[in-house]
């Protein structure tokens, strides 16, 4: 996987020919330590796109390179930086960054998602995978008057308490009670984004080696948090309307798991909502086996048909549910403001734990939350986006039925971000995905949600614009027959 980043361009009006520039461009980025010894050089395509240059200027360019002994082809492998001759740049040989890279706790992204967190920033392709907001729906205006409020309110911009500053807590106490959750600010903990909350319940109350349920697929299997962490994860098969509970009892007994996580609601990447009858018996059989549970509900607030039913936490009576919400999907993922409610000795001890690793989320950030929360403006935001996502997901609905009825499947979710597409055959993904990649479309293959979901992508009607999702989808359609036709 390429993470080398050029940031340079060489200059069209020098008398040293663009090659040559090159050339002391990586040896500068060698000599440096910038690019060490054992990394992989990006492709000559990227290099190309990135120096502005003809792709033979690159091949000249490494050739040269190459002769020199700095760098070796490894044909389909790629170019990687070697270092048997490293006395050309210096005299003490470099520390191999290589193998403290292989031996870092923390396992690296999948080679797709590590793809798609790259290609997401380039400025002519169409993200038909994001679960974001688009930019389109950001309310510019509104956030510049809750942050114009801001000044009048702080004293100053310092550290918060471990938990989180106490007028958010307060705020978001309130907010909670329309979904029937009655909780005190002492076991609410303010988090950056629902991500850190898994982060720290992985390393401040499991044990290596814990086996965490969750359901198959999810949006969980394309992370790493709880594997770094020295945890298992045990895929639980989905029905129709969720998780299969039958198959939580199972494997409570026979795999003696930590703890549940879940989506109940517009489900990560599948779309699905647990019926409320569901939700009672999931919450009954969890407290029969004392399995607690971890509640992933970012994505509560944009239904579109009707409200969801109450959250599992609504229904816990006894403190086995941890709760987890969100800014990022309804607001602005660039906020970093979510939140977690549990028991208060749980929310004590993650508070520790979130001291010694960041210190508190931002400041600024959790007033323009509490802003937001307490003048209103965000149930009014809310109804907006509602309004947005319904002509989002209707004109992706009249894409996909006019595109693909007779190459896949799907269901109309009633809310969220995401339509689980399934193809009526196999289709290798690794190939529609770069396909797709080089006609300008982003994609999110199923097989990073489950690695048995190789006829499946996960479609965003939020990210992209309207004419860029009638114009990916029809463009995806024609790539897919491409691929059907080729027997690929």
């Amino acid at each position: 996987m390429n993470v080398l980043t050029v940031d340079w361009k060489p200059d069209k009006q020098s008398e040293l020919p663009l090659y040559k520039q090159i050339v002391e461009y990586i040896k500068g980025k060698i000599a440096k330590g910038d690019w060490p010894v054992g990394s992989q050089i990006p492709t000559q395509r990227i290099l190309a796109q990135a120096f502005e240059v003809n792709r033979s200027t690159v091949v000249t360019a490494l050739d040269e390179l190459i002769a020199e002994g700095l760098l070796e082809g490894k044909g389909r492998r790629g170019t990687r930086i070697i270092n048997n001759t490293w006395s050309l740049l210096a005299s003490t040989p470099p520390p191999n960054w290589q193998s403290y890279i292989k031996a870092g706790i923390h396992r690296p992204n999948l080679p797709t998602i590590q793809e798609i967190n790259r290609l997401e920033f380039e400025s002519n392709i169409i993200r038909l995978g994001t679960g974001e907001l688009s930019p389109e729906l950001f309310p510019k205006d509104e956030m510049k008057e809750v942050l114009s409020y801001i000044p009048d309110r702080m004293e100053s911009l310092g550290y918060e308490e471990p938990k989180g500053m106490m007028y958010l807590r307060e705020q978001i106490c309130i907010y909670l009670k329309k979904f029937g959750i009655y909780a005190s600010p002492a076991s609410i903990l303010i988090v950056s984004g629902a991500l850190q909350a898994l982060q720290l319940i992985a390393i401040g109350l499991l044990q290596p080696g814990a086996t965490v349920l969750l359901e198959k697929p999810s949006y969980l299997h394309s992370l790493h948090v709880f594997q770094s962490a020295g945890m298992r994860m045990m895929g639980v098969p989905l029905e129709d309307n969720g998780i299969s509970i039958k198959e939580v009892a199972k494997y409570r007994k026979l795999k003696n798991p930590a703890l549940l996580y879940t989506i109940p609601t517009f489900h990560n990447p599948t779309g699905i909502v647990v019926p409320e009858e569901k939700r009672h018996e999931l919450l009954g059989v969890c407290e029969k086996e004392k399995l607690p549970i971890i509640e992933d509900d970012v994505y509560r607030e944009l239904w579109i048909d009707a409200p969801p039913p109450q959250p599992l936490k609504a229904l816990d009576q006894n403190g086995l549910v941890l709760y987890l919400g969100s800014m990022s999907k309804t607001l602005s993922p660039g906020l970093r403001i979510g939140w977690m409610v549990g028991p208060e000795p749980v929310i004590e001890r993650l508070g520790d734990v979130k001291m010694q690793t960041d210190y508190g989320s931002s400041s600024l950030s959790q007033w323009a939350v509490a802003e937001w929360l307490s003048s209103g403006r965000y149930e009014q935001h809310l109804e907006n986006v509602r309004k947005k996502l319904a002509t989002r997901r209707a004109a992706a609905s009249e894409a996909l039925n006019k595109y693909f009825k007779d190459i896949a499947t799907w269901k109309t979710p009633g809310g969220g971000f995401y339509i689980w597409l399934r193809f009526r055959t196999y289709l290798p993904m690794d190939k529609l995905f770069k396909k797709a990649w080089k006609s300008g479309i982003l994609l999110n293959p199923g097989n990073v949600y489950d690695m048995d979901a190789n006829q499946h992508l996960r479609i965003s009607y939020s990210y992209a614009s309207m004419k860029d999702l009638e114009y990916s989808l029809c463009r995806l359609a024609h790539i897919v027959r491409e691929l059907m036709a080729e027997g690929a």
